[in-house]
């Protein structure tokens, strides 16, 4: 009997570790994958933390070798993925640990791919274009959202064209995730909201794209009844460890959704928006969240129904029309109440950037599953309502 390819679905994902205190066994794992001389991709702000410090410890208490490349910015760009893989190279280097947000997780996977791969990091836009495996990735994620620890994304901001590229391969999948809420204690609230934000845009878009399967589903709506219930009150009781496990669960649950069935037009558009503006991408995500959901309404209600359920809403009795401004309603509310209630317009997008970036979006990998076809002036409406 002939396999029909189109019903089948693939689910990948790392070994995870879960748990307050599991940054402290970086070392332990180094040992396990037979790493002499990671190489520990962080950031200023990692490093100010002081998370980045705690995890060279374990390795010192292991007797391990290691060099730090911090030089990555919120936003990695091609030529910083491209100076740490020479650091790696030059140094001698068998493995890699990243500690930090989506920036040193991404410019990581990036350091990684050109360092087995060789050529240059923007070589390899696009799904499955890598071969060689990468080194042995050891991967602690200290933001709550971006789920670049659990994901077969790479996101790296081309400077020339000023676009975020997506690279997409199961290759890019770390090794193993420490994943630890007590490194989420030092987010500022806006960071806090912003990456919460964008775990949620995770697992919208991975619960209505059309490479969704019954098992992401499961991760994506677990992840929006977290963040519905935690997110808001994080923001008043930054300290409760609870609601940070939650929040890091959530993001963690959304990551393995969006990882294995894709994503939609919030991330093309988001995508193309960062490399354009220089903006935090959980920001970015934020701001065109709800006009693309309403986009896409019409193409699945029934699911768009199944998320407004797990957000909290009493759908009895509302016809499509109603759901969909309730849904909005209820998307709005909450970026709103999280303190992201700024327009595109008072980020600085003007009416004559929205071409430049409609055309961008339209060529990023990410709108390939979203639900509903698009066209250049479809992007461009939606940017046009988010202004």
């Amino acid at each position: 009997m002939p396999v029909v390819i189109e019903n089948l679905r693939k689910f990948v994902a790392p070994e995870i570790i879960f748990g307050n205190g599991s940054r402290y066994l970086a070392g332990e794992y180094c040992k396990k994958f037979y790493i002499a001389k990671p190489m520990i991709v962080t950031d200023p702000g990692v490093m100010a933390a002081g998370w980045t410090d705690q995890v060279a410890q374990t390795l010192i208490d292991h007797d391990i070798a290691y060099i730090t490349f911090s030089q990555v910015s919120s936003n990695p760009r091609e030529e910083e993925a491209m100076m740490g893989a020479a650091a790696y190279l030059s140094a001698g280097c068998d493995g890699i640990i990243a500690v930090g947000g989506g920036s040193p997780m991404d410019c990581a996977k990036g350091i990684g791919i050109v360092v087995s791969n060789g050529g240059h990091i923007l070589d390899y836009e696009g799904v499955d274009r890598i071969m060689d495996p990468l080194p042995p990735m050891i991967f602690i994620p200290t933001t709550a959202g971006t789920s670049a620890d659990v994901s077969q994304f790479c996101i790296i901001n081309n400077t020339t064209k000023k676009v975020k590229i997506a690279i997409i391969s199961k290759i890019v999948i770390p090794d193993i995730a420490l994943i630890d809420p007590e490194t989420t204690t030092t987010m500022d609230p806006y960071l806090t909201a912003c990456t919460g934000m964008d775990a949620m845009a995770h697992a919208v878009e991975a619960f209505v794209s059309t490479a969704s399967s019954k098992i992401t589903d499961v991760h994506a709506l677990e992840a929006i009844r977290l963040l519905k219930t935690n997110l808001p009150q994080i923001l008043n009781d930054p300290h409760d460890m609870i609601l940070r496990e939650n929040i890091m669960l959530a993001s963690m649950q959304a990551g393995l959704a969006f990882s294995n069935a894709v994503l939609g037009a919030v991330h093309a558009m988001a995508h193309s928006l960062g490399g354009f503006l220089d903006l935090p991408h959980g920001e970015c995500n934020s701001l065109v969240l709800e006009h693309v959901m309403a986009f896409n309404y019409s193409a699945v209600p029934e699911r768009f129904k199944v998320i407004a359920q797990n957000l909290g809403l009493d759908t009895r009795g509302y016809n499509q029309r109603e759901l969909k401004a309730a849904l909005f309603k209820e998307i709005r509310s909450l970026r709103y109440q999280l303190g992201i209630s700024k327009s595109l317009g008072q980020v600085h997008v003007k009416q004559q950037d929205i071409s430049d970036l409609s055309e961008k979006a339209l060529n990023d990998a990410c709108l390939l599953t979203n639900p509903r076809k698009t066209n250049k002036r479809d992007i461009e409406t939606i940017y046009e309502e988010a202004l």
